[in-house]
Parts: C-alpha cells; sequence; structure tokens
C-alpha cells in the first residue's frame, strides 16, 4: 500500500471512528426520539420545526394542494395537527414530479475513479453543486494533488431498458478550484468541461444548494444516491428516517455502503440536505469495530463486514458556512459564488465595514475602505460620493406633470443618474409590455438622501453580510437593537417575522447560517430570510435604517430636506417610491407646498403594514395620504421588506392592492417592480404626455 493509499485509508476510519463517538454521545436524544417514535409520533421535532417544514413542502410544489386541502379539510384539525398532516402526505403521496427531478437529481451524481499504477479505480460518488464544481468528502479527496490523480464519469449507470448508459468521463481541474475540511470531512473541487465543451453543470444540472430553514425534521425519510462499492449508480429511496440532527452532521438510517462516501443526502423535494461521509460502525465495550458476525473486524475483512448500525452526513449548511469564511481570491470567489443566490455565497464573500460597538465574545472585524461606483460619464477618474439629486427636464410632461422616483435605503455609493436610468429601464421594459410608449430618463426628478442618511448614521449602512467568522447577521442585529434611538429596533423585527408566520413559541429549527448562536434576534431574522428571497443581513440593517428614520427626528429632518431640494413646487405629481423610500415618501406628503397636486402615489416593496412602521409616520397609525387622488401599493409575497402588505387596515383608505411575483433573489428590486406590465401601466396612464 503507498503511503497515499495508507493516508487515505486512515482519513477513511477515522471519520467512522470520530462518527462513532458523536453516535454515542448522542444516546440520550436519539433514545428520546426513537421513543418517540415508537410511541406513534410520526416527526418527533419542535412545533417550530414543523410549521416551517410544512410550509417549504407546499411552497416547492411537494404536495398536490388539492390532496392537503381534501385531507385537512375532512376533520377538525388545529394548526399544529395540520402542519403534521401536511408532512406526513408528503410521505404518502408524492406528487408526480417527484420521478422526473429524482431523475434529474441523479444526473448530477458522479463515480470518482483514481488513476493508480496503470489501472482505473472506482473511488467514492461526487455531485455537482454548481456549474463547474463538485463536492464530494475530504477522506476521498484530501488534497490538490490526489485529485489530479482522480476524474468523474457522469451516466455509470444503467439506462430504462436495463443497458449501460455512455458514459461521460471529466477531468477535475483543481488548479482552477480546491478546498476542503477535514472535521466537516468535505471537498469542493472544480471539474474540467470536455474539449471546446460547455462546464459539466450545463449538461447535467447541478443542485442548488440552500442556507434557509425547513428543508427536513425528525423521522422524515430521506433520499441517496451513488456508487456503492464502485458499482454503477444506486439509489437508497425513502426506507430511511432521519434520528438526530446534531449541529453539524446528522444521523439518519438507510442502507448504505462506503463507496456512497461523498453522495448527496436528499429530502423528497430533492433538495440536498447533507452530505453523506460515513456509516457508524458498532464498537464492542473494547472500543473495537465489530463484524457482523460479532467479532472484532480487523485489516483486510474489508468493509462490506463491519456491523453498521447508523449513517451520518455532514449538514449542508455547516459546509455553506465554511466556505463563506474563506479568504479566496477574486476568481475562485466567482466561481464558488456561482452555486447561486440559495447559499449565501454571492453575498457572503464581501466584507462589510465594521460595527462600531463591540458585540460581547465577538472581536469586530476591520473596516476596509468603502467601494466607490463611478458613473459612466466620470470613468476614469476620481469620484467623490454624490450629494444632491437630479431635476426633470423643463419640458418633461408638457412642463405641468412631474414624475418623481424617490429611492430607497442603501444608497449611498450609487450616483443619481445611474440610478434613474435604472429605474427608468424598468419602467420601459413594464411599458412595452403593456405596449404603452416609453420614457426618457431625464424626464424623471430622482431626489437623492442616501449619502445624507449614510453620514448621519455615524455607521456603515450596506446590506453586503460581514464573512461568518467574523460577525453574524444576528450579531449585528443585537448591536442594532442596543444602538437603537428610541429601543424600537427589536420590535420592530419580531413584529415582521410573526405577521410572516413565525410561531411564538418555541425555538426555530434551522438548517441557516448562524445555528446555535445565542440572541434572541436570531430567531426571527432566520424565519425572515426562510420566509423570503432575502438574506438575514440584508432583513437585518433594512429594519436597523427604517428604525433610524423613524426614530431619530433629525435624521427624518435632515432627510426630508434633502428630498425637498430636488422636488418641483406646482404642477401635478406623481410620487413613485420605494422600500424606505415609501417611508420617507408618507411623511413627505405632509409638506408638499400648495401649488404641487399630487395625482397618484406608487408605493413599492413597502414596510408601510407594520405597526411598528405606520404608528411613527408624522400622521401617526394606517391613514389616506392627504391630498393623493390615487394610490397603488405593488408588493411581491417574497419580498421581506413587505411584510405587512397588502394593506388591509380600513384607515389606509381607498388604494389599489397590486401583488406581482418578482425574479427570484430579485424579490425587493424595484427594477423588477416596475417592470411589471400593470405596475408601469398605472403609473403611464397618469402622465398626459
Amino acid at each position: 500500500m503507498s503511503v497515499t493509499d495508507r493516508a487515505y485509508q486512515e482519513l477513511h476510519e477515522q471519520a467512522a471512528d470520530e462518527a462513532a463517538r458523536r453516535y454515542e454521545d448522542s444516546a440520550a436524544e436519539r433514545e428520546r426520539v426513537e421513543g418517540r417514535l415508537a410511541a406513534g409520533v410520526r416527526f418527533p421535532d419542535s412545533p417550530d420545526a414543523l410549521a416551517v417544514r410544512a410550509d417549504r413542502i407546499l411552497d416547492r410544489g411537494g404536495l398536490s394542494p388539492s390532496a392537503v386541502v381534501a385531507d385537512i379539510h375532512r376533520e377538525a384539525m388545529d394548526l399544529p395537527d395540520a402542519n403534521e398532516r401536511i408532512i406526513d402526505l408528503s410521505n404518502e403521496l408524492q406528487a408526480w414530479s417527484f420521478l422526473p427531478r429524482g431523475v434529474r437529481a441523479g444526473a448530477t451524481v458522479a463515480r470518482i475513479t483514481l488513476r493508480r499504477d496503470g489501472r482505473e479505480l472506482p473511488h467514492g460518488t461526487g455531485f455537482l453543486v454548481s456549474p463547474r464544481l463538485m463536492m464530494t468528502n475530504h477522506h476521498v479527496l484530501p488534497d490538490e494533488n490526489f485529485a489530479r490523480r482522480c476524474f468523474a464519469e457522469f451516466n455509470a449507470q444503467v439506462t430504462a431498458d436495463n443497458l449501460p448508459d455512455t458514459v461521460v468521463r471529466m477531468e477535475l481541474d483543481p488548479g482552477s478550484f480546491f478546498a476542503a475540511d477535514r472535521r466537516l470531512d468535505f471537498a469542493l473541487v472544480a471539474v474540467a468541461p470536455t474539449l471546446d465543451g460547455p462546464p459539466p453543470g450545463e449538461i447535467f444540472g447541478w443542485n442548488r444548494l440552500s442556507v434557509q430553514i425547513g428543508k427536513l425534521v425528525l423521522g422524515e425519510k430521506v433520499n441517496i444516491i451513488g456508487h456503492p462499492s464502485g458499482r454503477l449508480k444506486e439509489i437508497a429511496l425513502r426506507d430511511n428516517a432521519v434520528l438526530v440532527r446534531l449541529d453539524d452532521f446528522v444521523h439518519y438510517t438507510t442502507d448504505t455502503e462506503p463507496g456512497n462516501s461523498g453522495s448527496p443526502v436528499f429530502n423528497d423535494q430533492w433538495e440536498v440536505v447533507a452530505l453523506h461521509h460515513s456509516g457508524v460502525p458498532k464498537k464492542d465495550d473494547q472500543g473495537r469495530v465489530l463484524r457482523k458476525d460479532g467479532r472484532p473486524w480487523q485489516q483486510g475483512d474489508g468493509d462490506d463486514a463491519i456491523d453498521w448500525v447508523a449513517n451520518e452526513g455532514v449538514r449542508i449548511s455547516s459546509i455553506l458556512k465554511h466556505l463563506a469564511g474563506l479568504d479566496l481570491d477574486p476568481g475562485r470567489r466567482a466561481l464558488l459564488a456561482e452555486m447561486g443566490p440559495d447559499t449565501g455565497l454571492d453575498q457572503a464573500m464581501t466584507s462589510a465595514p465594521a460595527l462600531p460597538t463591540a458585540v460581547p465574545g465577538v472581536a469586530a472585524p476591520s473596516a476596509p475602505s468603502a467601494p466607490v461606483t463611478v458613473s459612466p460619464a466620470e470613468s476614469g477618474t476620481t469620484a467623490r460620493r454624490p450629494q444632491v439629486g437630479l431635476r426633470a427636464r423643463a419640458t418633461a410632461f408638457g412642463g405641468r406633470q412631474h414624475l418623481v422616483f424617490l429611492h430607497g435605503r442603501d444608497q449611498q455609493d450609487n450616483f443619481p443618474d445611474v440610478l434613474r436610468r435604472s429605474w427608468t429601464a424598468g419602467l420601459n421594459h413594464g411599458l412595452t409590455l403593456a405596449s404603452l410608449p416609453t420614457l426618457d430618463p431625464e424626464d424623471v426628478w430622482f431626489p437623492f438622501y442616501g449619502t445624507r442618511l449614510h453620514a448621519l448614521s455615524g455607521r456603515e449602512s450596506t446590506a453586503a453580510p460581514i464573512g461568518l467568522d467574523q460577525l453574524s447577521a444576528a450579531a449585528a442585529a443585537e448591536v442594532f437593537a442596543a444602538q437603537s434611538p428610541t429601543g424600537s429596533y427589536e420590535q420592530l423585527l419580531h413584529e415582521a417575522a410573526v405577521r410572516a408566520g413565525m410561531p411564538q413559541n418555541g425555538p426555530a429549527t434551522t438548517e441557516g447560517f448562524g445555528s446555535g448562536l445565542v440572541g434572541v434576534l436570531h430567531r426571527p431574522l432566520s424565519w425572515l430570510a426562510a420566509k423570503s428571497d432575502l438574506d438575514e443581513w440584508t432583513i437585518a440593517t433594512f429594519l436597523r435604517d427604517v428604525d433610524l428614520y423613524l426614530g431619530d427626528s433629525a435624521v427624518r429632518q435632515a432627510v426630508l430636506d434633502s428630498v425637498m431640494e430636488t422636488m418641483p413646487s406646482t404642477g401635478e405629481l406623481v410620487l413613485v417610491t420605494h422600500s424606505l423610500g415609501t417611508v420617507v415618501g408618507m411623511d413627505l406628503l405632509t409638506r408638499l407646498p400648495e401649488g404641487l397636486d399630487p395625482v397618484l402615489l406608487v408605493t413599492a416593496g413597502s414596510p408601510l403594514g407594520l405597526d411598528g412602521v405606520n404608528e411613527r409616520l408624522l400622521a401617526r397609525g394606517p391613514h389616506q395620504p392627504p391630498r393623493v387622488r390615487d394610490w397603488v401599493n405593488v408588493w411581491c409575497p417574497t419580498d421581506a421588506v413587505a411584510i405587512g402588505c397588502p394593506l388591509e387596515d380600513e384607515r389606509w383608505g381607498k388604494l389599489t392592492q397590486l401583488a406581482v411575483s418578482n425574479g427570484r433573489d430579485r424579490a425587493h428590486k424595484m427594477e423588477e417592480y416596475l417592470g411589471h406590465p400593470k405596475a408601469a401601466q398605472e403609473i403611464r396612464g397618469a402622465l398626459r404626455a
């Protein structure tokens, strides 16, 4: 046996030993779960976890809505029973999509084969997690040199006619990307495309990993696809159950073999919940691994002789958290970001500036220099941060009508001309879909308060998350709560989460970032992130800026003054507002000059439905905007900022509620809101020219 082979065997045995230790340490929890299962409790998890899981099953099409209605309405059920029944139904009645989704997921799985002494030896399993990256175990690919001796075999399987499929071989490319961790037993490696061919993910597909909660509960079935003992692709389908969920690992019973190392562990919606990495061997009182015949196992007996009592997988959330903390060059960071926004890695690679107030037990990171966005007109020059907004042309809409865009938070590094063009482009897209004339950006007023808000806050106002090895969003939220001008930040966050359906009793079970972190604000942040297309850091900092504007009279006055610097004084006003700008806009309407007639107000992605927001407006509580003829409120259900919409309190008066479905990962983008033909039609209809 070569040194490399011996090292591999030692890593494999070490993984099994550590899995056995964790299995023994979690015996009490496993016995509790098994006892509840034996007593007839199908899913012995917390009510919180069941609620999140049931919601995700319905959101992901894992169960026919008609089946849910028919079953749950058959007898009166309270909400906890209904949630459990939904999960139970998803185990009993799989939607037809279960089969084609499984085929699609299986196509991403490859056999990893080792070249040694002129031979090609099946070595393990891997699966694509981006167009160019494959995940497997560290003990399968312990380092870059070993990875260079291996290649991936896709379609190593039989067809529907039980004939051998056409195998596609692709070389691993650790020089482009390789990352691994021994404790979490994962490796992530680039796969080189075939000569002049597309990336492997464009041929075989790839698994969209997610940090969101609700992918699995205790007692639920899981599925594993892999290459046991190097054989052609096989599947362990649903004859297994999750027994224990640890911080970084999960234990489950299933019929797998050692060659399945590196296989994806799927739930019934074919979402990857874990990376299979080791069986748990049965041991005697002396700690010796036992064979199936009860005798001590010895070198040379082979893994198939071991009495495996369970299996262990590494939680995907733990792997993503580790990847988020890596220090990578731009090229490798870009490859990692290709895993998609659900991983949180497209933004987690960017470090945010430090917060001034220390979090107990957490060292604050040093602040990098703030990025500068240069407008096209200033390209190649050193640009200062923008200070003022933009006026429209005097001839726009006959000089008597004025279209005003009012932006939200986190714009301090953007230039008004760029933002105005971007928003107008979104509106023109919607107008084109509605077969209406488009607009010129120079016909739009664009007040700008981003730089002033940023300066007054005394700290960075940015949605870019801090590296998770430095500070979590929940820890930052604790700082924001401590710095709240009126102490309302925590109340605002909890109200948003409750309105988004967060159960008010019990801790949330998460697969996302921050699991296990102390702090009462982690739970509502995790819930809001899971229910929306926004990450925890964006939610935390958005609510901080809303709280700052509403709670500090000097900040509010400065923002309103900044907006009034770039506003028309007479004529008809079409005011289009977004995000924090909807809150500013409601206050602004109380201060308009008499000669300016607001004919249309558009609020998009607005938090006005939250009592913690509307009760602190200048005109307290829900109310009809003063002097406004027509009001359109446009919102997206997956936009966490628009929690509280539609605006149902009758005190808001008459308004048009327009629910839209924004693109994935663009739920809160104003360009996306404006690009909907109905929203664009409402705006264009108020403009006569």
